[in-house]
Formats: C-alpha cells, sequence, structure tokens
C-alpha cells in the first residue's frame, strides 16, 4: 500500500485511515512537547535572571495529598470522649497554655489571634538571624572585592555571575511524637502503661492450632527479652484461653504478652494482640491486625541482627488514640537502648497504618556528587558526613482494631475500629 506523507489532518476530524490516525496522533503528540519544552527552557532564563521565580513557583507546586487535607474535630468539650477524636495533641496543648497565659476575659479569637502572633514573633526572629549571617558574608565579600579592585590595573567592567539556585531548607517542623504531652485522661484510664519504665519481659505465643512457628520464632529477635511458647495443636491437649494465658504469664513476672494470629485459610499471619500485664489488672488489651509481612531474609541486601537493645523512633501519632499506642511500643523496649549496635527501629503512623521497620546505620564520609545534610538555618549539619541504613526486618504494616480495657470483650471496648468506618477520607483516627 502506498503512503504519502503530507501534512497532518486536523485534530477536528479523525482519518478513516489507521496509518493517517497513527501520523495526526504522532504530530500532536510532538507539538506538545515542543511547547512544553520551550515553556521550560523560557521559564529557566527567567529564574537565572531572578532567583525568587524560582522559589516562588516551588512553594505554590506543593501537591495536595490527603495527608495535606486532614482535618480535626473541634469543639472537644469532654475529655473522657477524645480517645476517638481526631485532636491533635500537640496543638490543644499549646492552646490550653496560652489560654492559662491570657486574661480571664479573653475570648477564643483573642486566643488564636495571640497562637498566630507567637507563631509570627518566632518566624522573624529566624529571619533576624538570617539577615545577620547575610551581612556578615557580604563584608567579607566586599572587603575581598575591595582588595581585587586595588590589585587590577584593567578597565574592564567586571563579569555579573548569575546567582546560583539555593537549596530549600530541610522542614523546621518534626513529626516525632512527644509523649510528655499526653493528656491527663489517658494517664488516668490506663495508669499502668503511662507508669515509670520498667525492664520488658515479653511471652510470645500464636492462636490455637497455629502453624506459625517461624514467624513467632522472628518476634523474639525483634523484642528483647522475650520467650516464645508453643500452643499445643494436640487433640487432647488443654485448650487455654487468652485470660487464662495472661494470668499465666503474670504470675511469672512477664510484662507483656503477645498472641500471633494466622489467617484463615492461609499459612501467613494474620493479627497481632498486644496485652500489657503489669497493673492491678489484666490488661489493656490491643487488637492490631497485619499485612504486607516480609521476612528479613527476603529484603534484598539485608542484614543480620546482632542482638542489641534498639534506639525507637515513634513517629506521626498526634492523637490521644495514637499517643496511647506509641505508649505501649515504648513500653516494649528497654529504655537504655546499646548504642554500639546502631540498630534503630522505626514505628511510622501515616493515614492510621502504622510501618514497622528495622534498620542498622553507619556513618560514613560523603562521596563528591552527594548533598549535604542541611538543618533548617540552611548549613550542612555534619560536615563531609553522611548516614548510610541497612534494613534487617522483619518489614510488616500494622492498623488498630479494637482498644479493650481488660481481655477479650468482657471488660468493656474502650475503641473500636469497624469496617467502611471512614466516611470521611481525610480524618484518622491517629
Amino acid at each position: 500500500m502506498a503512503f504519502s506523507k503530507s501534512t497532518p489532518m486536523p485534530t477536528s476530524l479523525k482519518p478513516k485511515n489507521k496509518l493517517r490516525r497513527q501520523q495526526t496522533y504522532l504530530a500532536i503528540k510532538k507539538e506538545k512537547e515542543a511547547a512544553k519544552r520551550d515553556m521550560r527552557h523560557k521559564r529557566k532564563r527567567e529564574e537565572a535572571k531572578d532567583s525568587s521565580l524560582r522559589e516562588e513557583r516551588l512553594a505554590n507546586n506543593q501537591p495536595k495529598t490527603i495527608d495535606v487535607k486532614r482535618t480535626w474535630d473541634e469543639g472537644v468539650a469532654d475529655e473522657e470522649d477524645m480517645l476517638g477524636m481526631a485532636v491533635d495533641v500537640e496543638q490543644l496543648a499549646k492552646r490550653r497554655r496560652l489560654e492559662q497565659e491570657a486574661p480571664e476575659d479573653a475570648d477564643e479569637d483573642g486566643v488564636l489571634a495571640q497562637l498566630k502572633k507567637r507563631e509570627m514573633e518566632d518566624d522573624e526572629d529566624e529571619e533576624d538571624e538570617d539577615e545577620q549571617d547575610d551581612d556578615a558574608d557580604s563584608m567579607l565579600d566586599s572587603d575581598s572585592d575591595a582588595e581585587e579592585d586595588d590589585d587590577s590595573d584593567s578597565d574592564a567592567p567586571p563579569k555579573r555571575k548569575a546567582p546560583a539556585p539555593k537549596r530549600a531548607a530541610s522542614p523546621t517542623t518534626s513529626t516525632a511524637t512527644n509523649l510528655e504531652l499526653s493528656p491527663e485522661f489517658l494517664k488516668q484510664k490506663f495508669p499502668a502503661l503511662f507508669a515509670p519504665p520498667v525492664e520488658p519481659k515479653i511471652l510470645i505465643t500464636t492462636s490455637i492450632n497455629s502453624t506459625l512457628h517461624k514467624h513467632a520464632e522472628i518476634l523474639i529477635d525483634l523484642f528483647p527479652n522475650s520467650n516464645y511458647i508453643r500452643r499445643s495443636a494436640h487433640f487432647g491437649a488443654p485448650k487455654y484461653s487468652v485470660r487464662e494465658i495472661a494470668q499465666f504469664a503474670k504470675n511469672r513476672g512477664y510484662t507483656h504478652l503477645i498472641i500471633m494470629m494466622q489467617a484463615l485459610h492461609e499459612k501467613k499471619p494474620d493479627g497481632l494482640d498486644v496485652v500489657h500485664l503489669t497493673g492491678d489488672t489484666l490488661g489493656p488489651h490491643f487488637h492490631f491486625s497485619i499485612s504486607n509481612w516480609i521476612e528479613g531474609k527476603k529484603l534484598p541486601g539485608h542484614g543480620n541482627s546482632t542482638g542489641h537493645i534498639p534506639e525507637l523512633i515513634l513517629n506521626n501519632f498526634k492523637t490521644p488514640l495514637g499517643h496511647l499506642c506509641a505508649q505501649l511500643f515504648k513500653s516494649l523496649y528497654p529504655p537504655q537502648p546499646q548504642f554500639q549496635g546502631r540498630t534503630v527501629v522505626t514505628m511510622h503512623n501515616q493515614r492510621d497504618y502504622i510501618f514497622w521497620r528495622r534498620h542498622r546505620y553507619v556513618f560514613r564520609e560523603k562521596k563528591g556528587r552527594e548533598k549535604p545534610v542541611l538543618g533548617s538555618d540552611n548549613k550542612e549539619i555534619l560536615e563531609n558526613l553522611k548516614t548510610g541504613l541497612q534494613e534487617l526486618g522483619p518489614r510488616f504494616t500494622l492498623k488498630l482494631r479494637r482498644v479493650d480495657r481488660g481481655v477479650q470483650y468482657k471488660s468493656g471496648q474502650e475503641w473500636q475500629w469497624k469496617g467502611k468506618m471512614e466516611k470521611q477520607r481525610t480524618r484518622f483516627n491517629m
């Protein structure tokens, strides 16, 4: 079939010939790419002349994710009902501190205005410090320029260099969880969980007739001072309940009971129950679901655990329920880590999913092309140093389903998550 290379057909008309349709599509695509390329080059030339245009463009091009659109519950009156409320504990504590400092006749608008005023004052202080540093640098530059002018005899005008694009500073806000701001009603409802830390001793077991023995043995390496006892699958063996096992563990000095649940028709973990045992009564009882379980040996480039007590990173737990879970995770590890092991366990909460990771870190020299680590003041934190990470495993994801004051359902539920509970996608419980 003969084919003539003629001008493409208009976009409003759809050619009947397949080859002509392909040619028209490629021509339109090429034209769009050329227009985008010209726009990028034009923008690059304008930003080279004025660096503030680039900073303004990057500031405006922030993606609007669900995390950015997160909504909070307002008008919280009774603290006893705050466990299931989406309230930022840190912002609430700051607002109450301002209310105490404000006069008695100050209304809500005045408190919010003071909060904004204090944030603006902090920003102004940071800007003043940056201006002082810039002035000092400019004085040094002026002296060096004057010396060069004295030494040079040529009358040629100096060449003006284009300003180098500034690298955006690291975020000043931290998502680390400050457990010192936990509400008082949590400490009253769960006094054993918020008591002074003790050396944990953990008993690990599985659900009845479970085959997850290798998975449970991995938890022994993940949690220090832990022991694993199998629940017998023999037909004539006694079937002890969770309450009886928890009482058995408490009488022998255990502080926590961890039960790994197996999926109904699969040989993989499906849930993780954690029972706190240090109080006068058994509980609280936390029910988590497990997903995306990956053993350490299946991770590419994984390392082997050395058995040292790790450091903890509790990240992005903001609500009272999130602080309760963070306090539980904190109680599972000894209070004093062994820094010579260079091991860190991270529990990162994002959209009510808790991502559990374990790494080993090492400090190494920075290579030539690697970018430095900058602080909030846009200065290098570690000179010629970088941090390397090696994942040890296991890797899994938790989601909180229910919190019982005692063991199982009998003692009443403090909080429960049900399917299709999120009527609003931008509201999260933790």
